[in-house]
């Protein structure tokens, strides 16, 4: 048994390998978190970047860019102008005083190399989310200072394009700080060219990825990117009300849908799955495995919710697109769009009894901010800023991304996770006029989570942090903090069962290291065990992304996603509930080569996200592989172990996650 005191196992990953992650395609590279008690440089690539960087642009199409003048006549603007002198390649840079560890020789700096790992072997450096689709903004370039080498427009857009898909994730859009420490100028400049570009070639045993030594960069790209942190930092389009309500849409008005179910499908067994390079999901009957639809949608959809009726069926993409669609159509389709930002993670709908599809909410990592829609059009109504102070610096971050969000059972409220300050808002929809929030101070970093079996209790990761945040639904407020002792919990939704000797459980896996951790959540019951981490064992290897299990099922699942080892990635590590030993030894595992069953001989195929049917009588395992190679769903038999079923289809592109209506409507997990 591990206990929060204890550390956890660390897995020995020592393949260099190209970091997959749930925002990537089959070759984004890594990003790095530092350690939670010193953050310096997905946590969260999620799973990192997105992405390869993009070719520079045409230089001669992006010298300039047009604006209008009082009249509104379009008029060529340099975009390097700026008061005084401006800088150019001819320019001597003045070097500043520069801090202690700047002042390093470049030679010392080069023999840190033997010191620093491969970054990309550590399935927790890869998991940030980079902003993909952020990146294909086109910034105007800000005005170089004096002393400051000027950039074009062109250089400018191939380095933001760089910064978002790879580094935005850790230090923040506006490179003010997040799991990573600030990249302002009035520190880079500090520092001065030199450094900068000694560090991003060879990194830090901190956390930062070595990106020169590692080849993910070239040496003209640490050049490009170490002039970048001398720049004043791009700042993206804000998207407010009158930017939203120019993406939305009403493709079927609600006077003009169906008012019983048209169609003869079986709803409560169907599986929305997310075919993420593709950006579409797909529609798969969960009795005979037929692929019944596919449906374009926002770029990497990233979750797709039920509402409280089981009606509609929503799904927001990276891009931070929201598309409703009624699934009791008799053809089911999109009946409602908008576009919440430039970057997204987080949909849900409101679940209280006599609130049922009233309101739909989603979530944005920039700009940073959450709205509540109209449940049946998606029309906006009110948008809620997250900037704000860290809840124990009481310092302000401009930016503090909107992670999960969940509808409360017990109240008429959102809890909506805000990652940057580390609160918890709970959202009162009754009166939207006049909006209460009750806002609790939790931990900073907080992710993904889910309910506990009741219902009642919220239980959410502070991923960077190694903890678990509990949340009492029905009092509104913090039920308790607890480390899982763990590297990077990531626990999907987690999953909920009855142990043979702790009593009712819910567990989550770990990126950074093979241990799965079980947290106590039945404070009637088992009031010494509540909040606590009563159990703790090794799985396959980190790189873990989810857990699951079901109320019919007595096995617990564990993937093992981003793991460098494409054996371990390939499989899933099964745990027989009913025989797991309460007395500090570690349960059996039996493995199930997922990718093999699937019968896939190119790439590497990485399985991900477990998600039973209605009945709990099988689970269904994506086969992920590359979007231009053949991808699959393994469907494993819950009593035997053994392999049902394999579906297979060239519409299948990159599929990661599935989601079962019934178990998603009821959150059953």
């Amino acid at each position: 048994m591990k206990t929060p005191a204890h550390t956890a196992r660390t897995s020995l990953l020592a393949s260099a390998a190209l970091a997959l992650v749930l925002g990537t395609g089959a070759a984004a590279f890594a990003q790095t978190a530092a350690p939670a008690e010193a953050p310096a440089a997905e946590a969260p690539a999620a799973p990192a970047t997105d992405a390869a960087p993009a070719p520079a642009a045409d230089a001669t199409a992006a010298d300039a860019t047009t604006a209008r003048d009082a009249a509104g006549t379009p008029a060529a603007v340099d975009l390097n102008a700026v008061s005084g002198p401006i800088a150019g390649p001819e320019t001597p840079v003045e070097v500043g005083p520069r801090s202690e560890g700047a002042s390093l020789p470049t030679e010392e700096q080069k023999a840190m190399e033997s010191e620093v790992t491969d970054h990309t072997t550590r399935p927790q450096d890869q998991y940030e989310p980079s902003l993909t689709t952020l990146a294909q903004e086109q910034i105007p370039v800000p005005g170089a200072p004096e002393g400051i080498p000027a950039m074009t427009q062109a250089e400018f857009d191939e380095a933001n394009t760089i910064y978002f898909e790879r580094c935005a994730g850790c230090h923040g859009v506006l490179r003010t700080g997040a799991t990573g420490k600030a990249l302002t100028p009035d520190l880079t400049r500090e520092l001065g060219f030199d450094y900068l570009h000694s560090f991003i070639t060879y990194g830090s045993p901190a956390g930062m990825p070595n990106w020169g030594t590692s080849g993910q960069m070239t040496d003209e790209q640490v050049t490009l990117m170490a002039n970048y942190l001398l720049q004043e930092p791009a700042s993206p389009p804000e998207f407010g009300m009158p930017e939203m309500r120019e993406t939305w849409q009403v493709i079927v008005p609600p006077e003009d849908r169906p008012t019983e179910k048209m169609n003869d499908w079986d709803l409560e067994n169907l599986f929305s799955v997310t075919l993420r390079d593709a950006g579409q999901i797909a529609l798969i009957d969960g009795g005979t495995y037929e692929l019944k639809k596919v449906l374009d949608t926002g770029y990497a959809v990233h979750i797709s919710r039920m509402s409280a009726s089981g009606r509609y069926l929503m799904v927001i993409g990276r891009d931070a697109k929201v598309d409703m669609i009624d699934l009791w159509m008799e053809d089911p389709s999109i009946v409602a769009t908008i576009k919440i930002g430039a970057e997204a993670r987080s949909v849900e709908t409101s679940k209280m009894e006599g609130w049922e599809d009233r309101y739909a909410i989603a979530g944005a990592y920039w700009p940073p901010q959450y709205v509540i829609m109209d449940g049946a059009t998606l029309e906006p109504l009110k948008i809620v800023s997250t900037r704000g102070n860290i809840y124990d610096e009481q310092t302000y971050h401009p930016e503090p991304r909107v992670a999960a969000i969940l509808g409360s059972h017990y109240r008429p409220e959102f809890l909506v996770n805000i990652k940057e300050t580390g609160k918890i808002h709970l959202v009162d929809y009754t009166d939207l006029k006049n909006l209460k929030i009750t806002e609790i101070e939790a931990e900073r970093f907080l992710h993904d989570g889910g309910l506990d079996a009741s219902k009642r209790y919220f239980i959410t990761a502070a991923n960077a942090r190694g903890k678990l945040v509990v949340i009492d639904t029905k009092e509104g407020k913090l039920a308790a903090i607890t480390d899982t002792g763990g590297e990077t919990p990531h626990p999907g939704r987690g999953a909920n069962f009855v142990h043979p000797t702790f009593g009712p459980v819910w567990a989550t896996s770990h990126l950074g290291d093979e241990s799965v951790a079980l947290i106590g959540t039945d404070p009637e019951g088992h009031a010494d065990n509540a909040w606590q981490i009563v159990d703790s064992f090794p799985a396959l290897g980190g790189g873990s992304l989810f857990v699951k299990t079901h109320p019919n099922s007595h096995y617990l699942y564990v993937d093992a996603t981003l793991n460098p080892d494409a054996a371990v990635s390939g499989s899933v590590a099964v745990f027989d509930i009913d025989n797991m030993p309460g007395d500090g030894s570690d349960p059996e595992i039996i493995t199930l080569n997922i990718a093999e069953m699937a019968e896939i001989t190119e790439g590497q195929p990485r399985v991900v996200q477990g998600e039973f049917n209605k009945d709990g009588t099988e689970i269904w395992f994506s086969v992920w592989n590359g979007a231009d190679q053949e991808s699959a769903i393994v469907v494993i038999d819950d009593a035997t172990l053994e392999l049902k079923h394999v579906i297979k289809d060239q519409r299948l592109i990159t599929p990661t996650g599935k989601f079962n209506v019934y178990n998603t409507q009821n959150d059953v997990y």
